[in-house]
């Protein structure tokens, strides 16, 4: 898919208990509520760890992040299948790189949002 102002690019991830002790052993969140299972057998899945889903779009279109906004509506435990959709808001070629600038929605697989935000950036 090539990029331009309007796209929507839509990723989806289910998040495990591996993924949660991987990102707490990098990030050093190792908070109890990460490492503890509750009545259910989930652990909460870390804020950063949700919002890989959405910067995914800057490995695959090679985006240097500049800013990035994150607002966390409600928790995510593992086993939850968090669908993304990146909307792309402007995409403006320059004479050596292209300025991007992109909105986002994150949400469980009961339909809730789980996360919001933007990011802009530039591609090289």
């Amino acid at each position: 898919m090539s990029l331009k102002e309007g796209a929507i690019i839509a990723s989806e991830r289910t998040l495990t208990p591996e993924d949660v002790a991987l990102f707490s052993k990098i990030s050093g969140d190792e908070g109890s509520h990460h490492v503890t299972p509750d009545e259910q057998g989930r652990l909460v899945v870390q804020g950063l760890l949700t919002a890989t889903l959405p910067t995914k779009i800057g490995g695959d279109y090679n985006v240097l992040a500049r800013t990035m906004n994150f607002e966390f509506l409600r928790p995510v435990f593992t086993g939850d299948t968090i669908i993304c959709e990146v909307r792309i808001e402007q995409f403006e070629k320059e004479e050596n790189r292209t300025r991007i600038s992109a909105s986002f929605v994150c949400g469980n697989q009961h339909g809730k949002e789980v996360l919001r935000g933007d990011f802009s950036g530039v591609i090289l």
